[in-house]
């Protein structure tokens, strides 16, 4: 069997908010989501392309269809707010959390307890036997996402192919709440400011822009993407730029398709200041955004900057990965 294992509330998020032609939701076989509250707490409001798992009288799923699982590339179950894979087991966090997360959520979504703690660990359980690849349980359930991406709610039940081919994705968030990667689009957007509590923003280029409605700070390195461009002479400003605009609020990397250059800044960003190494920065982002990538000559920038750093090369960049 495939197995079961826990997502992290913004793992689903970057699910949800990939793209590549189209956004990857309107891909039949990519995400499966199972709301397993009640039908109460679903119909007032759920994450957006979940169903509602729903057994037959004999116990035989007909939501999920057993059958599509097979072919599926994530599986993912939430309830009200499981926090481990153990039926009986509380995390410490929950407990933190309990205090700050409910005057919002009581704005914006049904509070309820209706849903007993692990029943998204026992039908994740129950469904592994379907899938490929682990059954993943949202930690934290509907409690801790719609806390933290209260835009991603909706009532909405049915969604037709055309909806889901212009489906609006947001930015990737590389680090919880301060640090998100996209394209020239999604900067524009208001909308995606406003929800994403952007205060600034990285432009890597070469469109000029007004991008905020009022206020907000722009750092803007025209480069082209292009094997002759140097963008290794702006990753100290574009590090210093970020961990001077985090404390403040958060920040969203982007070029015009949000591939190469933005997350060539990006992986400059994580070597500095989160000190990993070239490869741990590209392993940590590509877990972020799968289609992310510099082209070659932006790679041996990354390289010179890790040696810059630690006085020596630690990735081996002739690797395929790279």
């Amino acid at each position: 069997m495939a197995g079961v294992a826990l997502c992290e509330p913004r793992h689903l998020y970057n699910i949800i908010n990939q793209r590549w032609r189209f956004p990857r939701l309107a891909e039949p076989n990519y995400l499966c989501l199972l709301d397993a509250r009640t039908q109460r707490e679903f119909d007032c409001s759920h994450i957006v392309t979940a169903r509602r798992i729903e057994p037959s009288p004999t116990e035989e799923y007909l939501v999920p269809n057993p059958e599509e699982l097979a072919y599926v590339r994530y599986c993912v179950v939430y309830d009200y707010n499981t926090n481990s894979l153990s039926l009986c087991d509380y995390d410490e966090e929950e407990k933190e959390t309990d205090g700050g997360a409910e005057p919002a959520l009581a704005n914006s979504f049904l509070v309820s307890l209706d849903t007993k703690e692990g029943t998204a660990f026992l039908h994740a359980r129950n469904l592994q036997q379907f899938t490929r690849h682990p059954v993943l349980v949202l930690k934290g359930g509907y409690r801790r996402f719609s806390a933290c991406y209260p835009f991603l709610g909706t009532q909405k039940i049915l969604w037709m192919p055309q909806e889901l081919d212009n489906f609006q994705v947001y930015p990737v968030e590389v680090l919880p709440g301060k640090l998100y990667m996209g394209n020239f689009k999604q900067a524009c957007d208001q909308k995606i400011q406003k929800d994403l509590k952007i205060t600034a923003l990285v432009n890597v280029s070469e469109q000029p822009g007004t991008l905020f409605a009022e206020g907000g700070e722009c750092l803007h390195i025209s480069v082209p993407d292009s094997l002759e461009a140097d963008l290794f002479s702006f990753f100290p400003t574009i590090s210093h730029f970020i961990d001077a605009q985090m404390d403040v609020g958060a920040v969203l990397v982007f070029s015009s398709l949000g591939i190469s250059r933005s997350s060539t800044a990006t992986l400059a960003y994580l070597m500095h200041s989160c000190r990993f190494s070239l490869k741990g920065a590209w392993d940590y982002l590509l877990k972020c955004k799968p289609s992310m990538r510099p082209h070659r000559g932006f790679v041996e920038q990354l390289s010179a900057w890790e040696s810059q750093m630690y006085g020596s090369t630690l990735t081996d960049i002739s690797e395929p990965n790279y």
